[in-house]
């Protein structure tokens, strides 16, 4: 057996390369994969010439899959949930899965309430708000 703590995403024990690394939504993606798309259609006479299979089932899988469609919503999400000091894993599962209630939050992202951490229901409630009402102003 080795000496390395073994991996757990709801205490946040996830590696260093996953808490270092940039995370992205699906609606980040989306917002990626649809830009990338219109380049490729404006370079060819036949845009599906430029687009492999893999390419056209990502971007609609994360279509399929994101809350938010319009950019600026899409910005403001992470705005807001950048605020609570959310690790990139806590933020994109949130943004992601936009639970309504603290016990979906928590029970999606158990380490937003570990100890030692500021996240008390009312913090959690209120950035939960914050999310909604861009979904309903969308």
């Amino acid at each position: 057996m080795s000496g390395e703590e073994e991996e757990n995403a709801a205490e946040l024990k996830i590696g260093d390369e996953f808490l270092k690394a940039k995370c992205l939504m699906n609606c980040e993606v989306a917002l990626i994969l649809e830009h990338k798309y219109e380049q490729l259609q404006q370079m060819s006479d036949d845009p599906m010439n430029q687009v492999s299979q893999v390419f056209e089932k990502s971007l609609q899988y994360v279509k399929r899959f994101s809350r938010y469609k319009n950019p600026d919503a899409v910005k403001q999400v992470r705005e807001i949930l950048s605020r609570y000091q959310l690790a990139e894993f806590e933020l994109c599962v949130l943004g992601n899965l936009c639970p309504e209630t603290v016990e979906e939050a928590i029970a999606m992202v158990p380490s937003i309430k570990t100890k030692g951490r500021a996240h008390d229901d009312e913090a959690i409630e209120k950035m939960l708000n914050d999310l909604s009402l861009i979904k309903k102003f969308e």
